[in-house]
């Protein structure tokens, strides 16, 4: 497939107009699913880069929606999810001209982008459980302690004092809702099905991997998938790698599968 990218605005989102890039195969089904992909770049970035693994699920025929979502309130807690709530609500309405309303709705993300997709969901369930369909979560930044085994190895991929500037970024508002560290969160029963993604190599792994048990435990549908390290998977939230990327084909497949289970909408 030839995955092609276009620049948009999104016009009807409650809190103004946001920029957006639309990832999408040119022989995409009418009802191909819709995925709201949540960039990485440590709660710090703004601006929009291609994103190969936005073109990844596009591979596989769906919509992928990424928004600016840090530009039109800036990166502090709440306002990230504030935007990114109000972008999944404007989905939620007809799918905002994208698919249609047989398509399914998931929200997804990696690293910071991963958090908000995360506390999307939480919200969603909270507000409008029945409208998002499922969460994809590719290394979730949750745990704002950075207390992990895994995480030892941060200095490995020189993503460290990224991710430590980014969470007091993130938190400088004074405020640690369970929105804003999902893992924090005690009440996790009812969230949409998730697919869950690291790697061996991830330091990022353990909170990963604990969130996913968490949703387990809290009797969400969890499928669960760790890479072999020397994929270069570090590499899709900017984490420095010797090894060319070769998690594609795996990513793919695990999210071809996902959508597979969830059925139609």
């Amino acid at each position: 497939m030839t995955v092609e990218m276009k620049q948009v605005v999104l016009e009807k989102v409650a809190i103004g107009q946001v920029s957006a890039q639309i990832y999408q195969d040119g022989e995409a089904a009418k009802c191909s699913p819709v995925l709201l992909y949540f960039h990485g770049g440590a709660f710090l970035r703004s601006g929009l880069e291609d994103c190969p693994l936005a073109r990844c699920f596009a591979a596989t025929g769906a919509i992928v929606v990424v928004p600016d979502y840090t530009a039109p309130l800036g990166g502090v807690f709440p306002h990230p999810l504030e935007v990114g709530f109000s972008i999944f609500c404007a989905l939620a309405k007809k799918r905002a001209g994208f698919g249609d309303r047989k398509s399914l709705l998931i929200v997804a993300g990696a690293e910071a982008g991963a958090n908000i997709a995360a506390a999307v969901a939480l919200k969603a369930r909270d507000q409008f459980a029945s409208e998002l369909d499922g969460q994809v979560l590719a290394s979730p930044l949750l745990d704002p302690f950075m207390g992990s085994a895994s995480f030892r190895n941060a200095d490995d991929i020189g993503m460290r004092r990224t991710w430590e500037a980014g969470w007091a970024h993130y938190l400088s508002g004074g405020i640690c809702h369970p929105y804003a560290a999902p893992s924090m969160c005690s009440r996790l029963g009812g969230v949409a099905p998730a697919l869950v993604l690291t790697s061996q190599d991830d330091p990022l792994r353990d909170e990963t991997a604990g969130y996913a048990k968490q949703l387990t435990d809290a009797g969400a549908r969890v499928q669960s998938h760790t890479l072999p390290a020397a994929t270069g998977w570090p590499s899709v939230y900017g984490g420095t790698v010797t090894d060319a990327p070769t998690w594609q084909e795996a990513v793919g497949r695990h999210f071809t599968n996902f959508i597979r289970d969830l059925g139609p909408s």
